[in-house]
This record gives structure tokens, sequence and C-alpha cells, in this order.
């Protein structure tokens, strides 16, 4: 069915480098200003490619996103007594 993808953040020197990054994931973003990317990857496959990224010359530093790690369910999640009064309203 559907892969488990994880990012990486990836900081680098020069723009012109983004080529050789491509070939390790899908490309998703590229910072001009700030020098950073960010590159999708399986996640069985992110250590080693985060070891190879890290031995490039022209990376700074390699980083993993912690998005797929996070709680997104929350437990007190009570809806405000207002808000329900004012969607109820529209659907008269």
């Amino acid at each position: 069915m559907f892969t488990k993808r994880q990012g990486i953040v990836i900081w680098f020197q020069h723009m012109k480098n983004i080529r050789q990054i491509k070939r390790y994931g899908h490309l998703v973003h590229a910072s001009k200003k700030h020098k950073y990317a960010l590159l999708y990857v399986n996640q069985d496959e992110i250590e080693d490619v985060m070891t190879k990224l890290s031995k490039l010359h022209y990376i700074s530093k390699v980083e993993p996103s912690y998005k797929p790690f996070i709680r997104t369910e929350y437990e007190n999640s009570k809806p405000d007594k207002a808000k329900e009064y004012d969607y109820k309203y529209g659907s008269i």
C-alpha cells in the first residue's frame, strides 16, 4: 500500500549542489536564503541515506524530521460551547 516516508533536513553551502542531493530521495523544498533542503526518503533507508549525505563535502549538517513520531491525537479535545453554537447557527 503506502510506504512509510520520513523527511531529512539538509544544510548545504552552495545552491549548485542541489542536483546531487536530488539523487538520494524526493526533494520537496530548497531554500536559497537559509541554505537548506527538505528531502523525503523511505523510513527503512533513512540511516543509510543520512550517513551517505553527511559524508559529502558540500553538506554542513543532516538531521531527521521527527514528524512521524509526534502524537497528533489529543486526549482532552472538548469542543467549545460558543463555537458549537456558531456551527449550529449556520446550518439552519
